[in-house]
């Protein structure tokens, strides 16, 4: 079923894209939360209407996320946590703590879209991903090391 995206769902689109998803999926959880609505005839070209008259916002949109990208571009975060003798974590390593280290740098970034493609469960080096806007993203490298007691 094509479906109309009304905000950005993580791994599947963006804010006014055209997607194909499973009927169930589409019918049991987008439709009814108003993430997405159904891409009829009519629905597609009130869309383009709309991004027609909103292709300056969206530009202006993609500016200020690649201003905040270039912030981004040499931030390396040093990231405390509690360690077991063998350098094991005590949970994990998340999205959550790499958005409250970047709020301590004074960048307030939505920890929904803040990407960690590796399970963090050990002391090291790690990256991130900060997905800003479609086209812009910026990769944040993080280290993870012992809580000091």
């Amino acid at each position: 079923m094509e479906i109309i995206l009304k905000e950005d769902v993580v791994n599947l689109g963006y804010k006014n894209d055209i997607v194909t998803v499973k009927s169930g999926y589409g019918r049991n959880y987008l439709i009814p939360t108003g993430k997405a609505v159904i891409a009829s005839p009519a629905a597609k070209k009130m869309l383009a209407e709309e991004l027609i008259q909103r292709a300056h916002k969206l530009e202006k949109i993609k500016k200020d996320a690649e201003a905040v990208a270039e912030s981004l571009k040499d931030v390396s975060l040093k990231i405390a946590t509690k360690v077991s003798a063998t350098g094991v974590i005590y949970g994990s390593v998340g999205n959550i703590q790499i958005a409250e280290e970047l709020a301590k740098l004074g960048h307030n970034i939505d920890r929904k879209i803040i990407v960690v493609k590796d399970s963090v469960k050990e002391v090291g080096h790690y990256k991130a991903v900060v997905k800003l806007h479609k086209e812009v993203s910026v990769e944040i490298p993080f280290e993870v090391v012992a809580e000091e007691a």
